[in-house]
Order: C-alpha cells, then structure tokens, then sequence
C-alpha cells in the first residue's frame, strides 16, 4: 500500500476483549484486525476489570492491527475509541485508577438505582431530563453506589471517567467525552445536551471530575500524547476523536443516524442482548435507554439491553455438556428457559435467577439448549417491540412486522441464533458482512475527525452495513406465547 494513502484505527474496547482495526480511510477496506483479551472477575453480581488492562490490550491489539496491515507507521492519521458503556473508572493522583473499574453488568447498585428512581419526581421523570431511568447498569447507581460502600475512595476520586473516555485520556492527554456515551450516565441530560446539576447535586459527584463534553464522538481533541505515541508505535500527528459508546459506534458502523437511516431496527446478539433504532423522535419510555446518537445532530438511540445473550446460552451448553451448535433443530419442544443468570436489565430484575421448566423425563438436553436460545431471543425481541413502541409505531402493524431486522454482533455468524430469530420474529433479516461493526465506527469517527467529514455518511460509503438477506420464516406463535405465559406467571417471584 502506498505511504500516501490514509489509515485510521478503530479500538473497540468491550466487556471481554479490545480489537483494533486498520482501515482504509478512503475505501473502507478492512486491512486488519488485532486483539487482546481482559479479564472480568466478580461473583454475587460483581462484575470488575482493571482499567490499566484495557490500555494494556489496546496498545497489543493497535500494534498488531498496524502489524498485520503491512502499512507504514506514518500512513495512520486517526484513532478513535468505542467502549463498552456505563463503566465507572474512579481516577486518583497521576490519572490512575483507584480501583477497578465496575462493569455496566454489575448488579450491586441496583438498591441505588431503585433509591435514585423515586427522586427527582420519579420515573417518568428522569426519562424527561436524562432520556433513561437508573437501573443497576447506569453510571449514576455505579457511582452512588461507591460513595456509599467505599466511601474513602468516592472521596479521593479526582476524576470520574467512562471505559472510552478513560481510553481516550491515556491516548490524547485530554479529558473529553461526546453525547452519545455520556447519555448512559443518567447525569448527562439528553433534553439539553449537557450535564445535569440536580442529577450531580443529587448524587454529590463534583462536575469539575467530570470531562468536557465535546459535539459529537467524531470531534478531534487532540493527536496522540508523547508517551502513547511512544507505546504504540505511532506518530504524535495521529488525530484522536473523542470517540464514543460501543453501540452508538455500531450505529455509525451501520450508516444509522445523522443523514443516513432513520427508525430501523438492529437487534444485537453479543454478551448482551441489545435493540436500538436511529431517530429524530426523543423517545420516553421509563423500560428504554434513551441514549443520544453520538452525531450530535439532534438523533436518538433508544435502545433495550438484556444482560443475558450469547453468554447465558453458552453457559446452558457448557452445563449441558453441548457444543453451542449442538441444540435441537425445532428449538425446546415443550421447555421453557427464561435464561436470566445475572440478573436482568430489560426488563429490570437485577435479583432474578435463571428459570427451567417443562423438562420430562424424556426430554433430550438437545432441547433444553434450544430452549435457552429461544428464551434469549424472546427476551431480546420483546424490548424491540417496546421500543417501536416508543418511537410511535405499533409492532404488530404488517408495514411495521415486514421491515427487516439488522441482526449484528457475535451471534449473527451462528446458524442457530439466526434460525430462532427469524422463527420467533417472522421478520426477514439483514446480517450485514462487516463483522467488526463496532471497530469500523469507531474507524468512521476517527476519519471524521482528520477530514472533518460526517462520519456517517462515511461508513454508508464504505458500505459496512450491506450483507446478506435471509427471507422471513413463519412466526412460531406456539413458542412465544408459551414463553410469555411462564415470564407472567412467575414475575412475582423473578421480582422478589
């Protein structure tokens, strides 16, 4: 590759590993992808890593990807960073860690979360100010949580960062975050694009440790500080975006938001379960996140997340004694499994355990494996239909049921998600080809940050979120409503 073609790097740096990938910041070409794993520790909801683990991945995983690229040190131009939301990284002295950082899947501050919801007036309006209740997932539980339980270190903090934009400090040497990520702070207010004083006031976090809010996740704060240059191999010119959360980079990954497509549909199937749409709409639902896009233009990311996806179905396989592709062609038969085994965000029920019911002495465990990925999907599916809800549409509507799902994350590439997703939403699917969406919208930011282009409209130009179609199946009405008819008999339990 010629020294004058421009490459940009995107790190997306999630709950169980970081990848980095060198793209052609003309063309899109995925050149290579590096990356490192992490490591989460934490039992009885406590979900942890150590921050200086992440940088530690993502300067093994950029230097591979720049490595694998064969390209010249000099041709990168840009990075940007997309991280797994709603962490909370408490810094000390020198900008390091206190403490390990907690997880957006740590359950611990759900008693915070329900004691933060009843303020401020209650639900409905903290989805009017911030866009989102506080569940246990949220950054403002996670911090109260802190300043309750270790109070000397709530105390020594001299900053509170997010996963990326923690990152994106040891990269630039500034403190900086954008809309996007910061809408799953709930002190970040979505109706007016900055933080929320009451929220701070409420929950006695200083804005001074806060970082400063740039425009959007493609603005460029600076280019690479002299000792990050140094551990990645890089020129100090190479810009640094402000970067954002892992799925507002999907979205920008997928051409969603901004000028591109609006109100369609992306069902995600990764450690967690999540479904967002692009829109103009501020959607208010108190069961929704209603995250900011990262463009800054006005768009909306309402998004619905369960804890439990592909892991939880992994876990039933590994207890089974299964490989994951080993589940009964038909699905469950008769079994339910409502796969809840940390808990749930959506719905909320951080205290409930996994459930397994209609097993008979014939049952082959063939089918309790595909009752685990159907009541996966289930749960998955029905916070989509509450958020087309929230947008205005109703999801039984035919114009509404025909359009097509984008199905991304780690499960689209498995036969057997595919299969109960398309059976148990009747829907056709698109599984875009690109399998690094995540990374190659954070690539999109980081190229928009050296052109100064819209990001968006650059990853619809590389054409990340083209793929293949898979045409509807009958929608296996039998399964969903047996599902749904055991979710309503023991709810009184799951929310004991």
């Amino acid at each position: 590759m010629p020294a004058s073609r421009s490459v940009v790097i995107g790190v997306d740096s999630s709950t169980q590993s970081t990848k980095a990938a060198a793209v052609d910041a003309d063309t899109g070409e995925l050149l290579a992808v590096g990356r490192a794993p992490h490591t989460v520790t934490g039992t009885a909801g406590a979900r942890e890593s150590d921050p200086e683990e992440w940088w530690t991945a993502l300067v093994a995983a950029v230097r591979s990807a720049v490595r694998d690229a064969g390209v010249p040190a000099g041709s990168v131009t840009g990075i940007a960073v997309a991280g797994q939301q709603h962490g909370l990284v408490a810094l000390g002295p020198g900008g390091r860690p206190l403490r390990p950082a907690l997880l957006w899947n740590d359950t611990r501050s759900a008693p915070q979360a329900a004691a933060l919801a009843a303020r401020l007036g209650g639900p409905e309006a903290w989805t009017d100010r911030t866009g989102s209740v506080p569940v246990a997932s949220m950054t403002a539980a996670k911090w109260q949580w802190l300043r309750e339980h270790e109070p000397e270190r709530a105390a020594a903090a001299t900053g509170v960062r997010l996963p990326h934009d923690h990152l994106t400090e040891r990269l630039s040497g500034t403190a900086v975050t954008d809309p996007g990520d910061a809408s799953g702070t709930c002190w970040y207010g979505t109706a007016t694009g900055a933080y929320d004083r009451e929220v701070l006031d409420l929950v006695g976090l200083d804005p001074a440790l806060l970082p400063a809010l740039a425009p959007t996740g493609a603005t460029r704060v600076d280019t690479l500080a002299p000792a990050a240059a140094e551990a990645l191999g890089l020129p100090r010119t190479v810009a640094v975006a402000a970067g954002t959360g892992d799925n507002m980079a999907a979205a920008v990954g997928l051409g969603l938001g901004g000028a591109g497509l609006l109100d369609h549909p992306v069902v995600s199937l990764g450690t967690s379960g999540t479904v967002f749409a692009a829109t103009r709409a501020r959607p208010a639902a108190p069961g929704l996140a209603g995250f900011a896009a990262t463009d800054g233009g006005g768009t909306y990311l309402p998004l619905g997340c369960t804890l439990n996806c592909t892991l939880a179905v992994d876990r039933f396989a590994s207890l089974l004694g299964l490989d994951r592709e080993d589940a009964a062609p038909g699905g469950g038969g008769g079994v339910v499994v409502l796969p809840y085994l940390d808990g749930e965000r959506t719905p909320d029920l951080p205290h409930a355990a996994g459930l397994v019911t209609g097993l008979r002495h014939g049952t082959d465990p063939r089918e309790v494996l595909g009752a685990a990925y159907e009541g996966a999907v289930f749960t998955v599916l029905r916070a989509l239909d509450e958020l087309l809800a929230a947008c205005g549409l109703d999801p039984a509507a035919p114009d509404v049921r025909d359009r097509p799902l984008r199905l991304i994350g780690g499960g689209a590439r498995g036969r057997f998600w595919t299969d109960t997703v398309r059976r148990l939403s009747g829907r056709p699917l698109v599984v875009p080809a690109a399998g690094e969406l995540v990374a190659l919208g954070a690539a999109a930011l980081a190229a928009g940050a050296v052109t100064g282009s819209d990001p968006v409209a650059l990853a619809a130009a590389w054409g990340a979120g083209a793929g293949e179609c898979l045409p509807p199946l009958p929608r296996d009405e039998e399964t969903w409503n047996r599902i749904a008819g055991v979710l309503s008999a023991t709810a009184p339990t799951l929310l004991s």
